[in-house]
């Protein structure tokens, strides 16, 4: 109960209305541009809900696809303390590969006094990347999100975690069964928990199905 009060808690002090143009607290993903949405609120709850033993005061995360900037808002707000000093407290590193992205979502986190001191103290920062390729500059993380669809679990994030560490992603499903569902019902995407043990070994589990953008090249100009 107690970790589920602190994601609450971290959700409340984020106004959805800041990274949302419509329909902010509807409960259904709303379209942020360049073919983006900003996931339904339930899915943020259910992706901090799998982080949370990983999103503690000093953890390192990586928001692969963070879009609106929304849950890397939210997650920044877990691994921050006010009785730490800067140095002491975590950091979000948000990832999109729209660069136009990228700048809704700083520009979105300045709407809030929060948001602001977040971004100044360099608690959060964007960048534009190839989310498949993580963002090894800050590597090891403590925890991965990644906000869209991947064609495979794939080998450099996992690389990226922390050892004990953790990754919640949706993954399309790479048999004759998930190309069937995404035929008929635009689904064939699961949600896969990837451990990374203290040893190093890793442990992955399929949990339930989803439907996400895909996580993509940026559109050709």
């Amino acid at each position: 109960m107690h970790l589920l009060l602190r994601i609450s808690n971290s959700k409340c002090k984020v106004d959805r209305a800041h990274y949302a143009p419509s329909r902010p607290y509807s409960d259904s993903p709303q379209p942020i541009g360049h073919g983006a949405t900003i996931s339904a609120p339930h899915m943020h709850g259910h992706a901090c809900e799998y982080l949370i033993d990983y999103l503690r005061p000093g953890s390192r995360v990586l928001d692969i696809g963070s879009g609106s900037g929304y849950l890397t808002h939210v997650i920044a707000n877990l691994v921050t303390d006010p009785s730490l000093s800067a140095g002491e407290n975590g950091q979000v590193v948000g990832v999109d590969h729209i660069q136009e992205l990228v700048d809704l979502a700083h520009n979105n986190m300045r709407k809030s006094g929060d948001g602001r001191k977040l971004l100044e103290s360099e608690v959060v920062k964007f960048v534009n990347a190839d989310g498949r390729q993580g963002w090894a500059e800050g590597a090891p993380y403590d925890a991965i999100h990644v906000g869209a669809a991947a064609e495979e679990l794939h080998p450099l994030l996992v690389e990226q975690l922390k050892a004990p560490g953790r990754m919640f992603i949706p993954v399309n499903a790479d048999d004759e069964r998930g190309a069937l569902e995404r035929v008929a019902f635009g689904g064939g995407q699961y949600i896969w928990v990837v451990d990374k043990r203290a040893d190093g070994s890793v442990h992955k589990e399929k949990v339930f199905q989803v439907s996400y953008v895909p996580l993509t090249d940026a559109p050709k100009k």
